[in-house]
């Protein structure tokens, strides 16, 4: 993947009547990449999509596809294309014919339709199904029709609406992966929207979390979890445990803050005031449960640093898990997933149980925003 700008979006924004759905969003995508546009809905990012794909006209800024504006290009003439959550397939036409439409439309010669109609059916391992009609297919071979017939004419760029929102759970999952290595395959950028962040984290090689019409953070899935640029996207991005607290000590290589249930000894600095208001986020994963205290360097309290003493108030066991709800001294309520790992344990927390929680000075983000 190329690391230069392919898709260029400068400085965005789509006015409706005075609410700003897209507030002045720029971004550079790079060849190859698949770049996920991730909210909740009403947060701009199917506005933006459509603005991508021609369908709506943006009230300022540009969009530059391999350094050609696309401004006053309508759809058709656009060297993209769109698949949509419906997949749109014409029920009356066979899978074959469903992949050859848009290239019937383009006048292509009909033995190029044919080489092309069957490099897509063998792509999309849909080889022995050209001629059976979209109702005799399942869900899953139905989307890999709507990705073929969207990869046929050879777009520079893929839009991907809620590509896989159709689909069950189970067959949503299965189909993640194999959706991300036909896309790498053929070499095409491509921008998806989608509720669902496993989808994004899975699938995109870079995430735009959008809020309210604007980026509030970029960056690659694994940048998006570990260190969230706010509070906003540390909630919305999986489970975390945010915890108010005030700062006590900044120092280039740690921070101390103190926070109602304990103090926290975080290994990284974050240049800001002492006595200032922060949060600490703490992914559930990342504590660990044991029935005694730990034995570490005592905070101001005469609490160990990192560690929260509590009552498990519910509990709920999800087979290579179990999810903890410790009720902690304020009132508040921590969230601790401890991995399975044994099938039998001896010396099991349950409900009622008092516990210690603790985590590592590498656990925690503190967050000023």
């Amino acid at each position: 993947m190329s690391t230069e700008a392919f898709l260029q979006i400068r400085d965005i924004v789509k006015d409706f009547g005075g609410h700003l759905a897209v507030n002045h969003v720029s971004v550079d995508i790079a060849k190859g990449e698949i770049f996920a546009l991730l909210g909740s809905s009403g947060c701009g990012k199917t506005t933006l999509l459509r603005m991508l794909a021609g369908f709506e006209t943006p009230t300022s800024g540009s969009v530059l596809l391999d350094g050609h504006d696309l401004a006053g290009l309508p759809p058709y003439e656009r060297p993209l294309n769109m698949m949509f959550q419906s997949y749109a397939l014409f029920p009356h036409l066979s899978v074959r014919d469903n992949i050859a439409f848009g290239l019937k439309r383009g006048h292509l010669a009909s033995d190029e339709i044919a080489q092309r109609v069957a490099a897509m059916l063998k792509l999309v391992q849909l080889e022995k199904f050209g001629q059976r009609k979209p109702h005799q297919l399942s869900g899953g071979q139905q989307q890999r029709v709507a990705l073929a017939r969207s990869l046929a004419k050879k777009p520079q760029l893929l839009l991907l609406d809620e590509p896989l929102g159709a689909l069950d759970k189970k067959l949503r999952e299965e189909t993640q992966i194999e959706l991300v290595n036909i896309i790498h395959e053929v070499g095409v950028t491509c921008v998806m929207v989608t509720h669902d962040q496993e989808e994004a984290m899975t699938m995109a090689s870079r995430i735009a979390v959008m809020s309210e019409g604007r980026f509030l953070q970029v960056g690659r899935p694994s940048e998006i979890y570990e260190t969230p640029a706010n509070r906003f996207v540390a909630d919305f991005i999986g489970n975390v445990n945010l915890m108010d607290g005030t700062l006590l000590k900044d120092e280039v290589d740690h921070v101390l803050v103190r926070c109602a249930d304990c103090t926290h000894y975080v290994g990284h600095g974050i240049t800001g005031t002492e006595g200032m208001r922060v949060s600490v986020a703490v992914r559930p994963e990342k504590i660990r449960l044991a029935r005694d205290a730990p034995s570490a360097v005592a905070g101001e309290t005469g609490m160990p640093f990192n560690s929260a003493r509590g009552t498990v108030r519910d509990m709920a066991y999800f087979g290579s898990f179990t999810v903890y709800h410790l009720l902690l001294a304020s009132g508040a309520l921590l969230k601790v997933s401890a991995g399975n790992t044994e099938r039998h344990h001896d010396h099991a927390i349950g409900h009622g149980d008092t516990v210690w929680a603790h985590w590592s000075p590498t656990a925690q983000v503190v967050l000023t925003a």
